[in-house]
């Protein structure tokens, strides 16, 4: 089959999954929010997609995968519609910079963990070695069994 001609041929959700990897209930959730435009439904009433929707999945890829929310990726397709097409480039700015802050905050959340980690080790290092922990308060006392 000619490549042109390949391209042409519209998929259905089920093809558009196969071939981006995204889940058939995200294609259909990113279709029902307006990031990816169906060419309309099948005689069976399929969801059909052009060429065009490989492109769009892959690039809402691209923003997730920079920490962007669907929610933030539907603000800047609006904020693109809206102002005609022009570049959208600081808006993308802000929305990185908003990714950045999350990624920091959960950054700092995980070494608190980690740091209550090191103190519970450090705290019970001797019951940890013996394999046997005996917690504060624990009805069942320590030297029951289980």
């Amino acid at each position: 089959m000619p490549m042109e001609a390949r391209r042409s041929r519209p998929m259905t959700v089920g093809e558009l999954s196969r071939r981006t990897g995204v889940s058939v209930k995200a294609l259909r959730e990113y279709t029902d929010l307006g990031l990816i435009y169906t060419l309309g439904r099948s005689p069976a009433n399929y969801r059909l997609y052009d060429a065009d929707a490989l492109w769009c999945v892959r690039f809402i890829g691209e923003l997730r995968g920079l920490g962007l929310t669907v929610a933030e990726i539907r603000e800047l397709t609006a904020a693109w519609t809206e102002s005609s097409g022009h570049p959208v480039g600081s808006h993308l700015a802000e929305l990185l910079h908003r990714s950045r802050e999350r990624l920091h905050q959960r950054i700092a959340a995980q070494q608190q963990i980690l740091e209550r980690i090191e103190k519970f080790e450090t705290e019970h290092q001797a019951d940890l070695a013996e394999g046997d922990l005996c917690w504060a308060g624990d009805p069942r006392g320590c030297d029951v069994r289980a």
